[in-house]
């Protein structure tokens, strides 16, 4: 069996279900089960959606089963054969590959189970997802790309670590993207991309990435990390070559982890996203849906740019 199937048996079995039976089956009194599956849960922010999604569908009655995708397609379509096995109730679903998770969407549309996204959609407009509720990341590149410059005063050469698998990142790319070429307009603005590679979301692999980056184009001065692991894996690559004071980092998210980078000054800004947000609105949807009323398609959820002071005010960090 490969690793990949392995994995995604034993995220089929170790449910984070609330008051589910032993089975994965609805506790007595339950209307159904609604199943979720995120990225993966290592991260704080698919924590707290997975989290928030179990809090709020409770309230409605009904049970989750939330599994982590552990950021690969093959466990995550696993973890959806398994829902679908079990009748759940409706699926919400981050995908942790827009593409590749087409055809599981596609089995479970086959089952008559409605399918929701949260934050990272399905790129495959053959299958059916009922609503998709998700950061306005186009606008939180866009966001970024304002923030760097800002960091930069407006000079300097940028790397930018990517994550292109997902479709959240794309816009946020995108918007980064397509708003420092607007900056770059002005005449006192001359900020320039020189490299681009994926971090995967990952702070490891964003460490390693950023190591690269670092012997490749000694010039730069500035990065654009994609999400807070990313950023924090930079941080430390900063760090390791002692050029962290020397170069900017903007991330994205505004993971508490992240938070207290920006207040100690080691990452500039991020736009921040707000995943309960996202999640209360997902079951929002989910409701109305069983109600006999059609959710809005798409719910985009914008951003707001997160800066040192910020931080220092910021009653969440206080005490740590």
């Amino acid at each position: 069996m490969h690793r990949a199937e392995i994995l995604g048996v034993a995220g089929a079995a170790l449910l984070l279900c609330a008051g589910c039976g032993g089975d994965g089956a609805p506790a007595a009194g339950a209307r159904g089960v609604i199943g979720v599956s995120v990225l993966t849960l290592t991260n704080p922010f698919f924590k707290d959606i997975a989290d928030t999604i179990t809090l709020e569908a409770g309230k409605h009655g009904y049970d989750v089963i939330a599994v982590s995708g552990e950021e690969d397609p093959p466990t995550q379509k696993n973890q959806i054969k398994n829902f679908i096995v079990k009748k759940v109730k409706a699926l919400v679903l981050c995908p942790c590959d827009s593409n590749a998770i087409a055809s599981a969407i596609g089995e479970a549309n086959d089952a008559g189970i409605p399918v929701f996204t949260a934050d990272i959609a399905c790129n495959d407009p053959s299958v059916r997802v009922v609503s998709h509720v998700a950061t306005d990341n186009y606008g939180g590149g866009k966001l970024a790309a304002e923030a760097i410059v800002e960091a930069l005063g407006g000079k300097g050469a940028v790397a930018i670590l990517d994550y292109p698998e997902v479709e959240s990142v794309q816009f946020r790319t995108k918007g980064f993207l397509e708003r420092l070429e607007e900056l770059n307009a002005s005449p006192d603005v001359d900020v320039t991309v020189v490299a681009r590679q994926t971090g995967k979301g990952d702070k490891k692999a964003s460490y390693d990435a950023t190591q690269g980056i670092l012997q490749a184009h000694p010039e730069i001065k500035g990065i654009f990390a994609i999400n807070d692991p990313s950023a924090l894996g930079a941080v430390a690559a900063l760090e390791k070559q002692g050029r962290l004071g020397e170069i900017a980092i903007v991330g994205f998210d505004g993971q508490p982890e992240g938070k207290e980078a920006i207040r100690a000054g080691k990452i500039y800004a991020d736009p921040i996203q707000f995943p309960r947000e996202i999640a209360r609105k997902t079951v929002e949807a989910i409701m109305q849906y069983f109600d006999g009323t059609a959710p809005e398609k798409e719910i985009r959820i914008p951003t707001a740019l997160y800066r040192k002071a910020d931080a220092e005010n910021d009653p969440e960090l206080a005490g740590r």
